[in-house]
């Protein structure tokens, strides 16, 4: 135990707090036990990272424990944990967990027999509480970390800082947000960089190799992430990357879900399933009609990818503007919202505001009926009457 404690005191040593993620403040950490998933590489280990760099607390009262790291495959987690406790241990930050079997069950037991010992756990986005063993799911605090909106990436890149806007704030006060920006803040030139490597944090890291690493990445979320699912057989690994890459040539795509299972070489009874374990991978989004309940088992109205790095980096090609602003404007606004796709314009936002997308021949005329309809440009700087800026939709967490 003793050399993962020397582990965690070196990585909250070199670990960088001059900026940190949305969640970070918005998280309840005092609670008993807290759950935070999201996809690979949208920064969960260095959120965990800071919070427990600024409890100023020795390893031996507050550690760091990564359970894919080696130590945990000839050492039961649980013993180690114990042995943490029992030695005046008081919190644990916990990574990877979905690396590790039975780790529900183990964090069930921490939580039921060693109630002043708290607990905060990572893992993937395609974790399900509710499928886990040991019930978790009323005892954890569960978040999940989005990859990083626009107003991150400019805070992160040291362009600009601003705190995020509500919905209501930008639609119905929509000449203050000029004011929030520097006078020579150019939107435009930053927002095609974020539209291409700016959803991931890594991209600070190498930002000529990022969408070959985004790339690699995606392959390591189906051939090993996946296999953390229950039901799902490793075999099909491959088919999985196959429907992928013929979703990045024609997304958003509008599923004739036969044809789609022919050129994946799937059975249409199970075409939908790999659909939804593309989603809760944070992999593709899934679109539904509006009106309509949700279920795993319906086919949606569109599907897109996740976001718009990800077009980048799988395409093969330029990825199609009108994809771009799709894609962009769901996966900032699925992220807080139900999004669905209405019989008119582009978007239905919670069942109330509609938004058409497009770019500066779009015009008003297709949605001028519903009473909170916008629309939304990608060549705007700023909002102009009921005409808003594409790119100011990131700034809403």
């Amino acid at each position: 135990m003793y050399n993962l404690l020397a582990k965690s005191e070196q990585l909250v040593r070199y670990t960088a707090t001059q900026y940190s993620r949305y969640l970070y403040t918005t998280v309840r950490w005092d609670n008993r036990l807290i759950g935070i998933k999201g996809a690979r590489g949208t920064g969960k280990t260095t959120l965990l990272l800071q919070r427990l760099k600024s409890l100023q607390l020795p390893a031996t009262k507050a550690a760091y424990f990564s359970l894919d790291d080696i130590f945990f495959t000839q050492n039961l987690f649980a013993d180690v944990a114990e042995q943490f406790y029992r030695e005046g241990g008081k919190m644990l930050f916990l990574d990877e967990v979905h690396k590790y079997p039975g780790w529900a069950r183990e964090i069930k037991n921490l939580y039921d027999f060693f109630p002043d010992l708290q607990v905060v756990f990572t893992g993937s986005s395609i974790i399900d509480l509710a499928k886990e063993e040991g019930d978790l799911s009323r005892r954890a605090l569960m978040y999940e970390l989005q990859g990083l909106s626009f107003r991150e990436y400019l805070g992160l890149s040291g362009i600009v800082n601003i705190e995020s806007l509500s919905l209501q704030d930008l639609l119905h006060n929509a000449t203050a947000i000029r004011d929030l920006f520097p006078a020579d803040f150019r939107p435009l030139a930053h927002f095609r960089t974020y539209l291409s490597q700016g959803y991931y944090p890594f991209f600070k890291e190498d930002p000529e190799g990022f969408h070959q690493r985004l790339a690699q990445m995606v392959r390591v979320v189906v051939e090993y992430d996946m296999t953390s699912l229950k039901g799902f057989d490793p075999r099909n690994a491959r088919k999985l990357l196959q429907l992928l890459f013929i979703l990045s040539a024609n997304v958003p795509y509008k599923p004739n879900l036969t044809q789609l299972a022919q050129k994946a070489d799937v059975h249409r009874n199970t075409i939908l399933n790999y659909l939804v374990y593309l989603e809760n991978a944070r992999l593709i989004r899934l679109l539904q009609a509006s009106g309509v309940g949700l279920s795993l088992l319906q086919k949606p109205e569109k599907v897109y990818l996740n976001n718009t790095n990800l077009a980048y980096a799988l395409s093969g090609e330029p990825p199609n503007t009108g994809n771009l602003r799709e894609t962009f404007f769901i996966s900032q606004m699925q992220s807080l919202f139900t999004v669905t796709a209405p019989n008119q314009g582009d978007f239905l936002v919670d069942n109330q505001y509609l938004f058409e997308i497009g770019g500066k021949q779009k015009t008003y005329d297709q949605i001028a009926g519903h009473p909170n309809s916008y629309v939304v440009r990608d060549d705007l700087e700023y909002p102009v009457g009921k005409f808003f800026p594409l790119w100011v939709f990131g700034c809403l967490y």
